[in-house]
């Protein structure tokens, strides 16, 4: 079943208008016909199931069968520092991680990054890296879109992640999983939680020292991980541990 995202001004009491770009898609691509069920949620969370009425050429109207009132969302919102990395790596980390459950994505320039993206280049990116989490949201039948932000500075993110209520980076130069099982199994479901992943070349020294006190350093095992598969592992076992 096809997933689509509309804003609550287009929620009506029995039936929901589809505008904008994907009223091509369903026309042109999908080559939907009136009768077909699809799914439709607010840019709130709200999931509803609707069939479809009619397809004109600047908007689809659905009839509201039922709200789905059963989240697929986690319980606890997750925002994903990602150190900056190189080539199109980034664009399969968004996709993953919105998968994964991440409510947020933050690019984050670090000092071991190798990528350096001025204004221009940074808004270009952040508007296709955002088309890819609406994507990917849509393919796991999210309930809300992940916003990708703008990029930050090391220390903007750090203070960013302050608002939070948990705080974790996995570190290379961590040992003991022991630890990281009692962070896990300490994590209650509900609030929020930052998760620092450092790019290519890692952390600066510089870096560890100044969150040593304000975040929790963990180790995800003995091997040394790429940049686009330490996040993924971090989620993954975030997902079992919060999952509902």
């Amino acid at each position: 079943m096809y997933q689509f995202f509309v804003e609550d001004s287009q929620i009506g009491e029995e039936r929901i208008t589809i505008l904008g770009e994907d009223v091509n898609h369903i026309r042109n691509v999908l080559r939907m016909k009136s009768g077909e069920q699809i799914r439709i949620s607010s840019r709130q969370g709200a999931d509803y199931f609707c069939e479809v009425e009619t397809i004109e050429k600047e908007a689809v109207t659905a009839r509201i069968l039922y709200r789905d009132k059963e989240s697929r969302e986690l319980p606890v919102r997750i925002c994903l520092f990602q150190g900056l990395p190189k080539g199109d790596k980034m664009e399969l980390i968004i996709q993953k991680a919105v998968e994964l459950g991440v409510t947020e994505i933050v690019p984050v320039a670090m000092r071991n990054c190798v990528v350096k993206l001025d204004e221009k280049k940074a808004a270009a990116k952040i508007k296709r890296w955002q088309a890819i989490s609406e994507s990917a949201a849509k393919q796991a039948k999210r309930s809300v879109i992940p916003v990708v932000s703008d990029v930050m500075t090391f220390s903007e993110a750090v203070s960013y992640a302050q608002t939070m209520d948990v705080r974790l980076l996995p570190y290379e130069q961590e040992r003991g999983m022991e630890h990281t099982r009692k962070v896990m199994e300490g994590l209650k479901k509900e609030g929020s939680l930052g998760i620092f992943i450092g790019p290519e070349g890692g952390f600066d020294r510089k870096e560890i020292e100044a969150v040593k006190d304000s975040m929790e350093l963990l180790s995800l095992g003995n091997r040394i991980l790429r940049t686009e598969t330490a996040g993924m592992t971090m989620l993954s076992i975030l997902l079992y541990h919060l999952e509902e």
